[in-house]
Formats: C-alpha cells, structure tokens, sequence
C-alpha cells in the first residue's frame, strides 16, 4: 500500500507540474517550412570537397535550433547545408563549422552503424512518402563513417537496415565537409497521378561532440529525436524519375572449416564451400519483395556471455541483417517483455538453443503507405540431426490515423515437422495479436498489446497482455506500464521475459537542468516501482522493488554519476538457483546500493567503475564493473571490460561464490571500409574462453569480403572441449 501511495503522490506533483510549466516544448507547425533543392546541371563527384559550381548556386540551409545542452539560444558550432538532385541521386552538401578544426574532432572507431553520443556527426533524415510515422536515416562522422537507419513513429529504430548510398568527408582547419549521395532507387517515394515532381519530408541534425550541442533544422524540442518526423520541413521542387526497374541482388560464396575436439581427440569435422542469395525487389514505391537462399549469416556479431542472477529470461538482440531489415513494423517489436514475434526463434535447433539449424529459404513482403502498412514473412528452417525442420509464417497488417497513431493486426505460424528420431509428432503453434498507439498530443504516447496462443501439442490457450503510456517533455518524464502473461502464454515465435505474471511498473523523474551550476549539464532525480504478482492467483505477492535515484547526473563534459537505492521484496514459492545457488523457499527482503561513473567516452581515454552491493536473499552480494577504452585515434580502439560476483552465505547450504568476466576487443581501421576486429571473453563461473576475429573489406558499396575465426574452449568439462572455426565470405551487391 505504501508503494502505491508513494506513487500517486510522484505522479500528482508531476502533474501539477506539467500544468504550470509547459513553455519548454512545442506542438509540431501547422504548415512545415519549404525549402526548393535545383537540379544540378553537371556531374557532382563525391569526394567531400563541395567544389562543383552547382553547390555554389544551391541554397543554403542555416538556421539550425539548438536542443542540447541548453532549448534555444545561440550556437555556438555553426552548420551549412545544401542539397541539390538529378536523374539518379539525392545529394546533400554540408560544411559544420569548427574554431579549432581537426582538433576538435572527436570519432571513436570507424565502423558502420556507429552509436549516437560518442562522435561528431552530420545527417539527414527523409520522409520519402510524408508519411510522418517513419524516417530513412543517412548519418556520418568527419571520417566518413556511414550510420544508416529505419526509424519508426520517432522511437523505435532498426540501426542494422542497410541501403545503397556513398558519402565522403574533408576535415580542414576550420571544420569538416561532407557530400552525400542517396540514390533515388534507395527511397520508396509516391509519384504524383500526373507529372513526377514529389515532396520529400526530412529533418537535418549536427552533433558537435566536444561540448555536447546538438543542433537540428527544422526546429524540434529536446524531449524528441529529431526523426519526430511531424516536425519535419519539406523539400520541394524535386522531378523524380519515373518508376522503372529496382532489384537488388546480393549472391555469395563462403568456405567454412569447423573441427570439435574433447582434449586432443578430433570427434567432429566440417570441410564445405557454401552458396547462396539475398535479392530485393521494389514492385513499386510502395511495395517491396526481399528474398534470401540457403542463407548465411556469418559475419553476424556474436552475442556476450551474461550470469543471470534474476528470476527472469535474458534477452538476447537479433543480430542477423535479414531479420533486421524491417523489424520495427512487427507488433511488439520494440520492447523486450512480450514478443509475439522474435526472429531468433528462426534458425535454431529446439527452444533457444546455441546451436543455430540451416535456413532454406526466407521471403519478406512489405508494403507502407500512407494510410497502412502490410507485411508478411515465411521461413523454412532445415531438418537437422537434433531437430525437425519447421516452416515459419508471420503476416502484419497496420491501419494509421490521426498524425501518429495506429492500429495493427498480427498472425504467426510455427508449424514443425514430424521427427520419427526422437519420435516427435509435428506441432502447430499460433498466435494472433491485437496491438496500436496513440499520440493525443505530442508529448503523450499510449501503446497496448494483446496477444493469443494456441499450441496444439499442449492443446493449451494462453493469453498477454501490455498497457504503456508516457508523458515526455523538457522538464520531466513520467510513465505506467502494466503487463500481463497468462502461465498458458506460448509463443513458439516469440519471447517472453515471464509467464503467470502481472507486472505493474510505473514511475517518473524530472529534468532539471541548472544554469547556475553550468558544470552540470542535466540532472534526472527520479523513482520507479516493479511490482509482480500471479496471473493465476492475484493475490499471490512474486516481487517487488523500488528504484531510487537521487543522483543521476550528467556533467558539462557528459560523464555520469549515479546513486541509486533498490528496496527489494522477494516470495520464492518454486525452485529457483541462480548460479547453481539454491534459494529456499520463502519471503525476503534486502536493500541493494548502486554507484556508478563513467568519463567523457569520447575522449581519447575513457572509463566506467560501478558498484552494486547490499544484502542478496539471506546473504550478500557484490557486483563491480569497471571498463577502460583508448581511442588514440578513430583507427585503433582497445576496450577492456571487467565484471566481479562475491556471493557470500546465500541459499540453503549458505555458499560463498565468485565469478569473474573478462572481455577485450581490438579494432583496427585502415578506413571505414577496411577493418579488423578482435574480440575475446572468458567467463570463470563456466570456465568458457571465446575468440571471435573478423576482417571485413567492402571493396564496392555493400560488397564485402569476410575473414572470421571463431574458438571456443570449455575448461570445466572433462575431457576439455573446443570448436575451431574459420570462414572466408565473398558478398556482391548488384542493383538494377
């Protein structure tokens, strides 16, 4: 009762808070600004220079509205843009200013698909169909590091959706230039009933990373990504070529070599080449066909090991390019508590096993609008020695209305095949969800789920269930989320973080953001509350905790400090060993302290230390991390990371347990298309080491040569087990 008391007591100031002061943020404009683009007249040659006469005449874009660090004012790193098109391609010119030029610049690695926060970077982002609920993203760093991305409804994004365009850079004494090139056949844009000149919605960001200014046009309050795409402006004026043939085909070859040993004895080998096809076909503007053959994912990163302390399901991200493309449209697809569908169900023998199953053939059909979305999915996973083949169904329909709200309706099919080797009937697994958000003002955002499963094998029904609603503006952010998953909930596609649970987890912070301590740049004093119970029996208490955090700060340089407390509610009523420690039955409570730091990851040195320690059930626990980073420059990055578990007197027998995980990873750049990575952890609590080294050589525009070495050696078997594997890839991207 005191928790919920306590809450509605934070959400009541919130409120009255927000109805006194809303002078920070702003509703999108009634009529976006226009800005007309020329053709150019002669061939623009990307090469970062902007030194052709038609960018001379272009117009000029410079009112940039600062968001960060401070909501309006003046700024301090000025931004130029031009953009120009002709018969093929969209091409964006920009010069951002910079007193002290290249020493200013700050660039960590040079991979593709770097994160936001730790470069400079300049990039657009375009509307091709107005449709105000997504956005096709085009970001770079002053050394020319691409970052291509979906976004959908301004929150949720695919960062691993890679299209066709160029881009290079020039870094002065005065700041850095930049020449983008997107190719019209890379955008899916409507064509007027008559004519071809279209509108093209975009917005235009600049990150100056030194002093933490971020700056976009046109302008959008700081509470939002500047891909909110109804505050976009319009580019006018363009005359589009007409639609004509678009297909992309991506055909490779790879060899692969896999040996297992136990101790020095050879017990398995694999020796075979490999082919295989991804193609994309634009039907129209609307309407695209992507196809994959005898599929392969080789250069997909490998996933980090995690001791799981909790008495939920870790989550594991897709890392596989063709499941990415495009995963934002499925219902669920952002959050990671109830998935209908969740792609790493794909390609695996049984439920979430290590050992991945071939894939035959995969075929995806998207169609967006402005008005809806459809989709569909269909995969045939390959029988195995260890598990049947199966065929896998996914079909998406999505309605939007109003500015930025939609409703959708999602089918998946799991059907496995009969298995006479380990007498296994075949199996039917279906669900069929409800899902949508609504956005009543632009600060407001409601999204819900609801979900169905019916497995034949078990002949059982279950059912989900997901409430969110948000409220984010420039001086608090406040949210209630409830979820709710029957014990009969069993999405043989899906993931879900627990089932027989009703998870109630609202909570806020306000933002402040002093002005006379100009050495702290935000401060976010906040609570939130986690509270479980049975969806069986609602009066059967699970867990429950309070997450405090008076401090958390961010200073003028952006590093961080955190100080947090976690009151912790615990009824183990069911078999529960986290680690292999096992926890008698009964209720608990225990406090937990969290302190963590990090410095300005930006720098050329950087580096993390945290702390979380307290009472853990009817013992102690205590977990430090500590992480350090050298970027001397963007082409060399060492990162070393450090994980410590002291259990001491938990559970039943009152154990005492130790673990420690270590991860380094070396990347080597001759450029941002030439690049080595070198990555290994070992883990003392299973006493697994893993090497991953990847080469990657994209010697033409998403062509690429793959070198990968994988070893992984599990020290507390007996006999000692390891898997050599090496890979050697050849892509080829061809569009007509």
């Amino acid at each position: 009762m005191k928790i919920h008391t306590s809450f509605l007591f934070l959400l009541g100031t919130l409120g009255t808070y927000a109805q006194q002061d809303t002078s920070a943020s702003f509703p999108p404009p009634e009529h976006p600004i226009e800005v007309q683009i020329s053709k150019a007249t002669s061939d623009i040659k990307i090469d970062g220079k902007l030194d052709e006469t038609d960018w001379e005449k272009a117009e000029r874009i410079t009112d940039f509205f600062r968001r960060e660090p401070r909501q309006g004012g003046t700024l301090k790193y000025k931004t130029e843009v031009r953009i120009l098109y002709d018969e093929k391609n969209i091409y964006v010119g920009a010069f951002c200013s910079d007193s002290v030029g290249i020493q200013g610049v700050r660039v960590q690695d040079l991979r593709r698909d770097f994160r936001w926060g730790r470069n400079d970077l300049f990039g657009i982002a375009l509307d091709p169909q107005n449709l105000k609920q997504y956005a096709q993203g085009f970001q770079t760093t002053p050394f020319g590091n691409q970052r291509d991305f979906q976004n959908f409804n301004g929150n949720n994004y695919d960062n691993s959706w890679n299209t066709l365009w160029s881009v290079r850079t020039q870094r002065t004494d005065n700041g850095y230039s930049v020449e983008m090139a997107i190719p019209f056949k890379s955008l899916r844009y409507n064509l007027p009933e008559s004519g071809n000149s279209i509108e093209l919605g975009f917005t235009l960001v600049r990150y100056a990373r030194r002093d933490i200014e971020v700056s976009s046009f046109p302008a959008v309050p700081q509470s939002f990504t500047p891909y909110r795409m109804t505050y976009a402006a319009k580019l006018t004026g363009i005359e589009a070529p007409p639609p004509s043939t678009n297909i992309r085909l991506e055909p490779y070859a790879l060899y692969q070599y896999n040996a297992t040993k136990e101790d020095t004895i050879q017990i398995d080998k694999l020796n075979e080449p490999k082919v295989g096809f991804d193609a994309k076909w634009a039907l129209n503007s609307k309407t695209v066909l992507d196809l994959t053959v005898n599929t392969d994912f080789a250069q997909a990163d490998v996933d980090l090991a995690v001791n799981n302390l909790e008495r939920f399901n870790i989550f594991f991200p897709e890392r596989r390019q063709f499941f990415l493309e495009n995963s934002g449209i499925w219902a669920g697809g952002a959050q990671k508590s109830i998935r209908p569908f969740f792609s790493r169900r794909i390609g695996i023998q049984g439920d979430f096993n290590a050992t991945s199953a071939p894939i035959d053939v995969g075929a995806r059909f998207t169609q967006r609008t402005e008005k809806k979305a459809l989709a569909g999915l269909f995969v045939r996973q390959r029988e195995t020695e260890n598990a049947a083949g199966a065929n896998f169904g996914v079909l998406r329909y999505q309605k939007n209305y109003g500015a930025e709200s939609n409703i959708g309706f999602m089918v998946t099919h799991r059907l496995d095949d009969r298995y006479s080797e380990l007498s296994l009937a075949s199996n039917n697994n279906t669900t069929i969800s409800l899902d949508g958000q609504m956005r009543p003002t632009s600060q407001w955002d409601i999204q819900y789920l609801l979900s169905s499963s019916i497995d034949e094998l078990s002949g059982n029904t279950g059912y989900a269930g997901r409430l969110f609603a948000r409220n984010d503006t420039n001086k608090y952010y406040f949210r209630w989320l409830t979820e709710y998953t029957d014990a009969n909930y069993s999405p043989k596609m899906g993931f879900v973080r627990q089932t027989n649970v009703i998870r109630h987890n609202p909570g806020g912070y306000f933002i402040w953001r002093p002005k006379k301590f100009s050495w702290i740049r935000r401060w976010d004093p906040g609570m939130f509350v986690n509270y479980n119970h049975d969806a069986t029996n609602p009066d059967s208490f699970q867990q429950a905790s309070l997450y405090i955090f008076p401090v958390y700060t961010f200073f003028k340089d952006n590093s961080f400090l955190e100080i947090s407390t976690s009151p912790t509610w615990q009824n183990i009523n069911f078999s529960f060993a986290p680690l292999g420690l096992e926890i008698e039955e009964g209720r608990y409570f225990y406090n937990r302290y969290l302190v963590r730091y990090n410095t300005d990851r930006s720098k050329k040195w950087s580096g993390d230390m945290g702390a979380d320690f307290g009472r853990f059930y009817n013992g102690n626990r205590t977990t430090i991390n500590a992480a350090a980073r050298f970027a001397p420059i963007p082409h060399a990055t060492l990162s070393l990371n450090y994980e410590h578990n002291a259990i001491k007197e938990v559970g039943v027998l009152r154990e005492n347990l130790s673990t420690n995980l270590y991860t380094g990873n070396l990347r080597l750049a001759l450029n941002p298309r030439v690049q080595l990575s070198t990555f290994y952890q070992y883990n003392s609590f299973n006493e697994q080491g893993r090497w991953n080294v990847r080469f990657s050589w994209e010697y033409k525009p998403l062509s690429f040569i793959y070198l990968v070495f994988n070893d992984t050696q599990i020290d507390a078997f007996d006999p000692v087990q390891q898997n050599n594997q090496f890979i050697s890839k050849i892509t080829f991207l061809k569009q007509f």
